[in-house]
């Protein structure tokens, strides 16, 4: 048993979507999330910035005494892949457990994945659902703008500017007729209601965050890391750009107030690696 915390990171915002999840799944675990808010977004850096960011990332939650590291963030599983091989904890992304759920869900064998370009053009979960059966058909659709609505608010699934979005980049997995959609960005299930509208109710929506929640809980116990704690957990927030900002956007994402509990630091000056 552990009562050390779970270190969480994302490029900025969207990682907030698994802390919900994790709360929901773990409420007795700490929590000690890194929003890298002053580089966002990582999807359209190259493979060898997007790697050291991570480092960065995963090194600055390990200063925090954190007992497992999760990247909530589709680009960085999908490119610092090897990431888990230099960490002293146990580690997991966001890939791995979505695409799993992805497989297991879909009926007619024919699976969307949405993400960053740097996510859909590294295959990563192409690459997982054809190693769990390469006789499912996947298809993919890269949706920049989706991150941008969603940090600047644009989510409600009446709005004309979404509904536009969505379409334009959802055609073609319609048009396939997939079953099953990965929103394999941890930003997108904000938007899963319009999502939804437009592909139908009938199209299963996997969500990046809860599977990797579940995911992690199980790590946690496979290596006896599960707190015994009976009181509700807490979260701390660490941020790289301003403060306000995210407290205000925070909102959206976690449907509370994150109070005083978020601090700004300077990732290098703070990361030693």
């Amino acid at each position: 048993m552990s009562d050390a915390a779970i270190g969480i990171f994302d490029s900025g915002l969207g990682g907030l979507t698994a802390v919900k999840e994790l709360i929901k799944v773990l409420p007795h675990e700490n929590i000690i999330y890194f929003g890298d808010t002053a580089r966002v977004p990582y999807g359209n850096r190259s493979r060898k910035t997007i790697v050291k960011y991570a480092e960065q990332d995963a090194y600055f939650l390990l200063s925090k005494g954190v007992k497992m590291i999760i990247a909530a963030c589709g680009t960085v599983s999908s490119v610092a892949v090897d990431l888990k091989d230099e960490l002293p904890v146990p580690f997991t992304g966001v890939v791995v457990p979505t695409a799993r759920a992805a497989v297991r869900a879909t009926k007619n064998g024919r699976i969307g994945v949405i993400g960053t370009s740097a996510t859909v053009n590294s295959g990563s979960y192409k690459n997982e659902i054809l190693r769990a059966d390469k006789e499912l058909c996947v298809f993919q659709q890269d949706c920049p703008l989706f991150v941008s609505l969603v940090e600047n608010g644009f989510i409600s699934p009446e709005d004309d500017i979404v509904k536009l979005v969505v379409e334009r980049y959802l055609e073609g997995l319609k048009y396939e007729g997939v079953d099953t959609l990965i929103l394999g960005c941890t930003h997108f299930p904000i938007i899963a209601r319009a999502v939804s509208d437009y592909l139908g109710d009938e199209v299963t929506l996997i969500d990046s965050g809860r599977e990797t929640a579940l995911y992690a809980a199980e790590l946690l116990k496979e290596n006896g890391l599960l707190s015994d704690r009976s009181d509700q957990g807490v979260c701390r927030y660490y941020v790289s750009d301003t403060v306000e900002d995210f407290k205000k956007t925070a909102e959206i994402f976690l449907d509370k107030s994150v109070g005083n509990e978020v601090s700004h630091i300077n990732l290098e000056q703070t990361v030693i690696h």
